[in-house]
């Protein structure tokens, strides 16, 4: 069976996703281009960022069609933090049936999920 490898997600620009993703993550791409960036995200899995202009085939889907989650130990600790950094947040701070959880948005609008789970 294949093994996930990568994120792809489409941008506008992958030189300012990089900054914004190279800040957010608090670590520099390992491959930029004009038409793309790449960050490792944990072992063997990479975040891509390529642009929306020259992917091929086509993308037809635009930012916020799907999400990245990433686990916290402080959903709200992370969102004030994000906030300080000017990310737009489209869910504040809630419990769902999963857990602690909140919305912020990338520079295309890719949703960026924080969550704490609940114990089980």
């Amino acid at each position: 069976m294949p093994e996930l490898g990568f994120i792809l997600l489409y941008v506008d620009s992958p030189a300012a996703s990089a900054v914004f993703y190279a800040d957010l993550l608090g670590r520099k791409p390992v491959e930029t281009s004009p038409t793309f960036a790449m960050f490792p995200l944990r072992e063997g899995v990479m975040l891509g960022l390529w642009s929306r202009h020259t992917v091929e085939p086509a993308a037809q889907a635009a930012g916020g069609g799907g999400e990245i989650a990433f686990i916290a130990e402080d959903a709200d600790a992370v969102h004030a933090d994000w906030v300080r950094r000017g990310l737009a947040i489209a869910q504040p701070p809630t419990d769902m049936d999963f857990g602690r959880t909140f919305v912020a948005l990338d520079p295309d609008g890719h949703r960026l999920r924080v969550l704490v789970p609940f114990a089980p």
